[in-house]
């Protein structure tokens, strides 16, 4: 698996070099500046509704109460540890919701930069078929559908863990890893669709590369921390760098 992560993570240099070289950069600026767009709105309306949600759990449940009449620093320390790591639980849950969202939304674009990608380094042409287009967007909506579910069922019971003093604090990077390998399970998937393999194929396929789609969602999720240019560069970013890994992948025998 090690081997597979620093595969993938190494493919976002080689996307970058891909992507400069092939003057792709129109098919990078625009669903990324619409990303982008949604994110910043996303997030500020987040914060706004999760403080809200917070503030009422607390209050019904009584443990705002039951905290003020106990007047003790530390136990007051662990719940606002507690609520920090609720927050960024949430925060990544809330972040899960809206990339499927935007993955089903610019899964045309992916669909075609994938292909793009396959068709430069394989040296041969994919002709353009509208059918096949819708094909892969139905495909990709389904996926997408797939694994918000069971991301969804996984985080709630993430969600339950980080009420838990101290054992809580590791759900933010127990919810990262979630993140991470859903989200490069998604950008694999077009590679997998059109080599050929049926929705139930591909998710045993990447279910034993797991590295791979780990791997290039490290990467993105990084990425997010260089504002504005980090945000607008790596949806894009991410299915070319996943292309590129299966290809690299494939070649140096690490998958078959």
């Amino acid at each position: 698996m090690l081997k597979e992560i620093i595969i993938a993570i190494q493919s976002y240099g080689q996307a970058h070099r891909f992507i400069a070289r092939h003057r792709l950069w129109k098919w990078i600026l625009i669903p990324g500046l619409i990303y982008t767009i949604l994110f910043v709105v996303g997030i500020y309306f987040f914060w706004i509704s999760s403080n809200s949600a917070i503030e009422f759990l607390l209050l019904k449940t009584g443990v705002k109460n039951w905290l003020d009449r106990m007047h003790d620093s530390w136990l007051n320390w662990f719940f606002i540890m507690g609520q920090v790591i609720l927050r960024l639980v949430l925060l990544l849950f809330y972040f899960s919701l809206f990339k499927y969202l935007f993955l089903i939304i610019g899964s045309p674009v992916f669909a075609y930069l994938s292909e793009k990608t396959e068709s430069i380094i394989e040296e041969k042409e994919f002709p353009f078929s509208f059918r096949q287009l819708l094909i892969d967007m139905v495909r990709a909506t389904r996926i997408a559908l797939r694994n918000m579910l069971w991301q969804t069922v996984y985080v709630i019971s993430i969600l339950i863990l980080s009420l838990i003093p101290l054992i809580g604090w590791a759900t933010p990077v127990l919810s990262l890893f979630t993140e991470c390998y859903y989200f490069g399970f998604s950008m694999l998937d077009y590679s997998s669709e059109r080599n050929k393999l049926s929705a139930p194929q591909s998710i045993e396929f990447i279910g034993r590369h797991k590295g791979l789609a780990i791997g290039n969602g490290m990467v993105f999720y990084i990425m997010h921390l260089i504002p504005i240019v980090g945000w607008v560069l790596a949806p894009s970013y991410a299915v070319i760098a996943a292309t590129l890994s299966l290809f690299h992948a494939r070649k140096s025998h690490v998958i078959l």
